[in-house]
């Protein structure tokens, strides 16, 4: 078995056999659906189509990088704090292998996080409605959770306990899922959060997959999201590898 092969498996074992991961993985992404789907039932936006074409897509980017930022976080931090980076970096393994692995298992999660929250939204008592090109969700969901993983690998570099990466995190994530637009839109803010919220990644991939499944733009503007996306990928994977750590010890 090839090093990633293997690296790729043990990424997958782990992650399965987290009770917790699982729960905010895939459970606490429908628990806002079904609440903010029970808050604006029945009501419609521009264009005739229901509130839930604009709700869903923002529940789901944000629970989408939400796993991405997380899931390698606490992977890294831990595995660094247990000598096993320090293990495997005395091995011929390089680092774009390591690398690999999680950035696969990251983007099957995100599959399977999508394949399932969008069946359910479409669920009648729901009502989401593929107006737009939906299949052009599937480049921006490539690129955003490697943009996310990337900033994953930033935040577990720099924190060495649980309690500092979720800290980190969740002082990233949060607030750039109300600036975003994720649990509603984003119109209501002021002209200069909105502004703010352009230089924020999950901006990007929320704005996209609206316009994926809502229709609200055309291939031109996923494809600028795309781009934006891809930028973010880039500089979040070059400081990742410049900050990298395989030990705690000096």
């Amino acid at each position: 078995m090839s090093a990633y092969a293997a690296l790729t498996r043990a990424t997958y074992v782990a992650s399965v056999r987290d009770k917790t991961t699982l729960f905010f993985t895939f459970a606490f992404p429908l628990a806002f659906l079904v609440l903010f789907g029970l808050i604006f039932q029945g009501q419609h936006v521009d264009g005739g189509l229901s509130s839930i074409n604009y709700i869903a897509p923002g529940v789901l980017s944000w629970g989408v990088g939400n796993a991405a930022v997380f899931s390698v976080a606490f992977a890294l931090m831990q595995w660094r704090r247990d000598d096993l980076l320090r293990l495997i970096w005395r091995t011929p393994t390089p680092l774009r292998t390591l690398l690999a692995s999680r950035w696969t298992v990251a983007l099957c999660v995100a599959l399977v996080q999508t394949v399932l929250f969008t069946a359910i939204a479409l669920l009648p008592f729901f009502g989401l409605r593929l107006a737009g090109p939906w299949w052009a969700a599937a480049p921006l969901l490539l690129l955003g959770v490697t943009a996310f993983l990337a900033m994953g690998l930033i935040v577990g570099s720099v924190a060495n306990t649980p309690e500092a990466v979720a800290a980190i995190a969740n002082i990233v994530m949060v607030p750039m899922a109300f600036l975003s637009g994720s649990f509603f839109p984003d119109d209501l803010l002021p002209g200069w959060l909105r502004a703010v919220a352009k230089v924020l990644p999950l901006h990007y991939l929320n704005d996209g997959i609206t316009d994926a499944y809502g229709g609200r733009g055309d291939l031109g503007d996923i494809a600028v999201d795309c781009a934006g996306l891809a930028v973010f990928a880039l500089v979040f994977g070059l400081i990742a590898t410049r900050i990298f750590r395989w030990s705690n010890r000096p």
